[in-house]
């Protein structure tokens, strides 16, 4: 069967609401607990307590919403209608979250994020899906991603430009700059998400002709699909991995290079080497298989990250380069797992009769936090295992060491870890072209 390729006006239009989306979640991080404890006067636990309990929710939220968004069936289709329900919530959360009115208590920052992180997954998980749906081709897969993620990183791009710009103007309070980044979400989304929505099709579900299996034998095969396993525990290693480094990239700049200003303009720097080396790594994709550059990517990440321990006061200088060496494949890492993902739900098509993209995405979704948790975890607790402690003022020469070992060579063992499950995955571009004639062959009229 001859493939006709997507207009490139649709992959624009398919990936432009990543532009804000990709910066909603990313200043609950940076900014929101500082801010809520420095302006508002409530306690760090506290803070830190109710955004990790908003984040909960998600356990249910997630699965919920990409069954329901499966078996939805509307004549704008089935994953448009959660995205519009959704973008309201999200933009009404993200401001009340960001630019909340004095006096506020540690319930309403409690209500409000579950609010955004419940508006998010209606936005981001139909979005995810309806773009693994987009094509069925394997090469072209990665191109959907690809922009998608491309407009994502571009977003963040934007994100650190303000609040560089901002701080050349003297705005550097954090009020402002959640103010102005709240703004930036209510004012785009809606055009983005609009044009998004009325500018790209959606494709009707893929149903096979023959027995459907539902309950519990159509999760079973869900768990014994091996390219499915080996999907989920890469996504947690690889995962883990890079939020280690994201969780301690300014610690390090602080404690160890002496340079904590330089850490949005090298983060900025680094996100743009990321864009610019897509077309290599889809150039490599295309001639080795997606599966093993994945690997590859990860690796690149490891190899660079081996002589982070080497570094010492002033260090600026080698410290910026590995920063943009190790960063020039991340963006890869996700946008080919993704193009990957929608492999294995063509697995389960053949095995299970029906589509349920969404199903498979929220257990991703899951296992993607189940990564950033472990990573964030590995990242304190260790280094503080080993006497490095932020607060003390002067730290030991010792721990400093170990916080270097953690932030170095500790992801780079967990990165070989994944090696094995990706670089003879069951899913190449022949066995791909298998399952799609079967669908093909069986598919509903």
């Amino acid at each position: 069967m001859n493939h006709t390729p997507l207009p490139r006006s649709t992959l624009i239009y398919y990936a432009l609401p990543e532009l804000t989306q990709a910066v909603v979640t990313l200043p609950m991080a940076l900014f929101v607990p500082a801010f809520y404890t420095d302006d508002l006067g409530l306690p760090l636990a506290g803070v830190g307590a109710a955004i990790a309990a908003s984040r909960l929710l998600d356990v249910v939220v997630d699965p919920v919403v990409g069954m329901l968004s499966d078996r939805t069936r509307t004549r704008w289709g089935r994953r448009k209608p959660w995205i519009a329900a959704g973008t309201p919530a999200l933009m009404l959360s993200a401001w009340m979250v960001f630019a909340p009115p004095a006096g506020v208590s540690l319930a309403y920052l409690f209500v409000w994020a579950s609010v955004l992180f419940l508006a998010f997954t209606l936005v981001d998980l139909p979005h995810k899906v309806w773009g693994a749906e987009l094509s069925t081709d394997y090469l072209e897969r990665n191109h959907v991603a690809a922009w998608r993620e491309g407009f994502g990183g571009a977003g963040l791009v934007l994100f650190l430009a303000t609040l560089l710009i901002m701080g050349f103007f003297g705005h550097t309070a954090a009020r402002e700059q959640l103010w102005a980044i709240g703004l930036i979400i209510v004012l785009s989304l809606p055009p983005l998400v609009g044009l998004a929505l009325g500018k790209v099709p959606e494709a009707p579900p893929e149903e096979l002709i023959g027995a459907r299996q539902r309950g519990w034998p159509a999760l079973r095969l869900v768990l014994s699909n091996r390219a499915f396993r080996r999907t989920m525990a890469t996504i947690l290693l690889f995962g883990a991995a890079v939020m280690i480094q994201a969780t301690l990239h300014k610690l390090v700049l602080t404690h160890v290079i002496g340079r904590p200003e330089l850490f949005a303009p090298l983060i900025l720097a680094e996100t743009l080497a990321s864009l610019g080396a897509i077309p290599l790594w889809l150039r490599l994709a295309a001639r080795f298989g997606k599966h093993r550059v994945v690997t590859a990517a990860a690796l690149w990440v490891g190899l660079w990250s081996l002589a982070f321990p080497l570094l010492g006061a002033g260090d600026i200088v080698p410290y910026a380069a590995l920063i943009i060496l190790r960063g020039s494949s991340l963006t890869s890492i996700f946008l080919l797992s993704n193009s990957i993902a929608a492999d294995v739900v063509d697995q389960d098509i053949v095995e299970s009769g029906r589509q349920r993209t969404g199903l498979f995405f929220a257990v991703w979704g899951m296992a993607v936090k189940g990564a950033v948790a472990l990573g964030v975890l590995l990242a304190t607790a260790l280094p503080a295992a080993f006497g490095f402690e932020p607060s003390a003022g002067a730290q030991s020469a010792d721990s400093v060491r170990w916080l270097l070992i953690v932030y170095g060579w500790l992801p780079c063992a967990i990165m070989l870890l994944g090696v094995p499950l990706l670089w003879h995955f069951p899913i190449d571009r022949r066995r791909h072209k298998e399952l799609r004639d079967e669908i093909a062959a069986r598919r509903r009229p």
